[in-house]
């Protein structure tokens, strides 16, 4: 062992082995308990960013002290390979979206290596080879023939910069979840996965997922969106037109001042007349996404009219621009003394906002139905009315409208039907034809896969598909035909690539059910907050259409989920004429900072063009603020970054970049190498310990390693806070690196605190742990070493005990609990300083407190 620590010698040593005797390489065993541990898939864009770095080395991290424990480990790692940015690159840089793909799989793979992540790369998938996406097109005629998808012309989000159609879940704050564009709406074709048939399930099925965090769960719930109510059916005047609108409260009905439908309705499809001016209004807010329409409190006065269900008073029916076509029936019924919204619309357009159905209206309307309620019913409603009894109101109006049959109870759900059709070329082709009159087909799954074509123009790449004759012109039943041109949505290839690492060589079917069976559900899965309503609902959903199909044994996909936060680091841009944002990457920058660091002025460092500055925000290849990771590994070595990235912050906090505290972590590591380098310089033969021939001081040192043992565990595999385990072990180095060796069993204490502090460590810093355990043990690999078992029999429970004198504290010791005073004094005899200061004093009396205070009364000079 070298005196000096250079981390990049011994990180490429130790790496060589583990990828020359295939150690982390998973292997179905029923006789092991095993452990699937996955990072969601990464997109290869070329380089990596800290913001992965942290993503990957928390679920190694997990999956290195799994093994430690003894469990068989799936951990792999692939590439989420389609998609709009591939195709976007290959026309910047004139090069195929494959070539494009293949060329930075390759970069970051070095990358993912060089850091040590202890991956099964004979698992490695790409979402983008024909081997993968073969059996999405194989399942998705699986689904065509049970029809849970579907094609029809459709509403949909249209993001104008990328010419493609984006899902719900897609859109943010109305603007498009890719660039940051508005998102229009637009009526087009599309495919669609039939999502909202699992609705409930998906709903219900959230208690299962104990082990997710609650705010992903809140997320997901208010994003399905359960709603009980009753649907009404009302008439319209002078006509025999209907329109239904959804209430959740009846006796709001007795509110109601207007009714407003969506622009997109199908009243507004003929039986009701505009103006032109009208009619562009309605079309210009037909055009916006429903975010931007939202804040609207333009209306059109339709000059039709409700009759109201209960009063058969006259309501008017208008247009309302904020109101949703997907939400509910995209009818709402207008009660402003509740509802803000409605007021403010009320206000804006001249409604009037208070019921013309008064108090005194609603007691001769309600001695009106007497006929019909029977004299008792009516009186006994009158009462609670004043009494405000909403539940027999609610039960009374119920009764009313059911006699006129215009009332049932219903259930919504906010989750629509998943679109999963883009206009795009480098995504995987759905295997559809259409004939010549029309009629839409499937593929035999004979004919499967379906390849994508070979691009011929670049420039035109969206077209690829139609350019290419011979791909795009078919014959079926004799009978011309073309193929589909859409390409599915990328989330499709994430929503079920944890089913194919199981069996990612497997070429007679989607998945082989016997390693499904055996790995699935992933025991712990990591990623961010953000893909809550995305992704991760996606993932449930896919996985259990695949379990409906029998195809997996789980009925969910992920048995625990942490959400890392995000990596934070500082981004600046310029505006062009345009108002377009340029950013540029913080290496380009010269910053003039405050005294207290704050950056108050900055430039590109290259012509001191000023640009400004964003803040600290998320680390992303858009903002061009990502900190690639192989430079500091270069610099520092992978332990180093890996170490600072999990002691930084706890896992689930956004983290602030910042180099100088990547030091911090590089100098305890060399600090840990220094104290290994001068015990190995000790050539003596080491006793193994025995707890029975311990002194204080050992056991006082035995126990502290023993407490660590249980902080460090229950902080990885509980509470998952794995900055304060790395904190614990920092504590005992600093009591081990503190201790004295006087005799033998001193020196077996210190090599067991040793031994145990590297396997500690070694999830986080894996390759200075391995090099280090061989040289000291003589042993191939610190990988099959097991984990340090906690022995609750060697913990010395302690109290801190204040030493008074004349009831002023003079000295904290600390002692086991509840030790009798005289077994405190034996204790303070041999604490040097406190027994030199008694020997000067005249003690009079000695007040004990058990396990809080020790005063000695003494005499005073007068």
């Amino acid at each position: 062992m070298k005196k000096e620590y250079i981390p990049q010698k011994i990180e490429s040593i130790v790496q060589k082995y583990w990828k020359k005797n295939n150690t982390f390489k998973s292997v179905k065993n029923e006789e092991k308990e095993k452990f699937y541990c996955l990072s969601m898939l990464p997109y290869p864009s070329g380089n990596l960013h800290i913001g992965h770095v942290r993503n990957y080395t928390i679920s190694d991290v997990i999956a290195r002290y799994q093994r430690m424990l003894g469990k068989n480990v799936l951990h792999p790692i692939g590439w989420d390979a389609f998609g709009l940015p591939a195709e976007e690159a290959a026309i910047k840089n004139n090069i195929i979206p494959e070539l494009w793909i293949k060329k930075n799989i390759k970069n970051m793979k070095k990358q993912l290596q060089l850091i040590g992540f202890s991956y099964d790369w004979s698992r490695e998938i790409n979402t983008s080879t024909v081997e993968f996406y073969r059996w999405e097109q194989w399942f998705f005629l699986k689904l065509y023939k049970k029809n849970l998808v579907y094609k029809k012309k459709s509403l949909v989000h249209w993001c104008n910069f990328h010419e493609t159609v984006l899902a719900n879940e897609q859109v943010q704050d109305g603007l498009c979840w890719r660039c940051n564009q508005t998102v229009t709406v637009k009526k087009i074709y599309q495919w669609f996965l039939k999502i909202s048939d699992y609705s409930n399930r998906l709903l219900s099925d959230l208690k299962k997922l104990s082990e997710w965090p609650k705010k992903v769960l809140d997320m997901q719930k208010n994003w399905i969106g359960k709603e009980k109510g009753k649907e009404i059916k009302l008439s319209i005047f002078n006509s025999d037109k209907t329109l239904l609108i959804f209430i959740t409260k009846l006796s709001k009905l007795l509110d109601i001042t207007y009714i407003a439908v969506s622009p997109f309705h199908n009243l507004t499809n003929g039986f009701l007349i505009f103006s032109m001016k009208d009619n562009l209004l309605i079309n210009k807010y037909k055009s916006m996404h429903f975010n931007e329409r939202s804040k609207s409190l333009i209306g059109i006065n339709t000059k039709k009219y409700i009759i109201h269900p209960i009063t058969e008073q006259k309501i008017p029916l208008w247009i309302g621009m904020y109101v949703d076509k997907d939400y509910r029936t995209g009818v709402v019924a207008g009660y402003p003394k509740n509802n803000k919204k409605d007021f403010q619309f009320c206000l804006k357009n001249k409604i009037p906002t208070i019921s013309s159905l008064s108090q005194i209206n609603k007691k001769n309307f309600f001695l009106h139905q007497l006929k019909n309620l029977g004299k008792s019913s009516c009186v006994n409603l009158l009462k609670k009315i004043y009494k405000f009894d909403h539940s027999k109101l609610e039960t009374e109006i119920f009764n009313i409208l059911s006699k006129k049959n215009i009332i049932k109870n219903k259930t919504f759900f906010k989750l629509k039907d998943w679109s999963i059709s883009r206009q795009r070329y480098w995504g995987t082709p759905i295997p559809i034809v259409t004939t010549k009159e029309g009629k839409i087909l499937p593929v035999l799954e004979k004919e499967l896969p379906i390849v994508l074509p070979v691009v011929k123009d670049l420039k035109n790449i969206h077209n690829s598909m139609k350019y290419n004759k011979k791909w795009f012109n078919v014959i079926i039943n004799d009978k011309k035909a073309t193929r589909e041109t859409d390409t599915f949505d990328t989330f499709i290839e994430s929503s079920w690539y944890h089913v194919r690492y199981t069996s990612p060589n497997f070429k007679y079917g989607m998945v082989d059910k016997q390693e499904s069976n055996y790995w699935l559900p992933v025991d712990q899965y990591i990623g961010g907050i953000e893909h809550a309503t995305m992704h991760l609902i996606y993932l449930r959903f896919y996985h259990k259409l695949l379990y409906d199909f029998g195809l997996v044994s789980s009925s969910e996909p992920v048995k625990k989920l942490l959400c890392q936060g995000m990596v934070l680091g500082d981004a600046f841009y310029f505006l062009d004429n345009k108002k377009q944002k340029h950013w540029i990457s913080p290496s380009l920058i010269h910053c003039v900072k405050d005294k207290k660091g704050k950056i108050i002025q900055a430039s590109i460092a290259s012509n001191n063009q000023p640009v400004i500055h964003a803040g600290m925000i998320k680390m992303s290849k858009s903002k061009n603020n990502g900190i690639e990771p192989s430079q500091l590994v270069l610099k520092y070595g992978a332990d180093s970054v890996r170490l600072f990235i999990m002691f930084a912050a706890p896992a689930t906090m956004a983290l602030e970049w910042n180099e100088n505290n990547l030091i911090g972590t590089h100098r305890f590591i060399k600090r840990i190498w220094n104290l290994y380098y001068n015990f190995i310089q000790n050539k003596e033969d080491l006793e193994i310990p025995n707890p029975l021939l311990f002194n204080n001081k050992q056991k006082v040192l035995y126990s502290n390693l023993h407490q660590t043992i249980k902080k460090v565990s229950d902080d990885i595999e509980i509470r998952q806070t794995f900055n304060t385990a790395i904190s614990s072990i920092m504590s005992l180095v600093n009591c081990v690196s503190k201790f004295k060796i006087l005799e033998k069993q001193d020196k077996a204490v210190y090599r067991e605190c040793l031994l145990t502090i590297l396997k500690l460590l070694y999830p986080f810093i894996p390759h200075v742990c391995f090099y280090i355990w061989k040289i000291i043990t003589k042993k191939n690999s610190l990988d099959k070493e097991h984990w340090p078992i906690f022995k609750k029999k060697f913990i010395i429970s302690n109290t801190n005990i204040v030493i008074q004198i004349n009831g002023k504290k003079k000295y904290l010791i600390q002692v086991k609990k509840n030790l009798t005073k005289n077994k405190i004094l034996e204790h303070i005899n041999t604490c040097i300083t406190i027994k030199n200061y008694l020997k000067s004093i005249k003690i009079k009396n000695i007040i004990h407190i058990p396990n809080k205070v020790l005063n000695f009364v003494i005499e005073t000079i007068k």
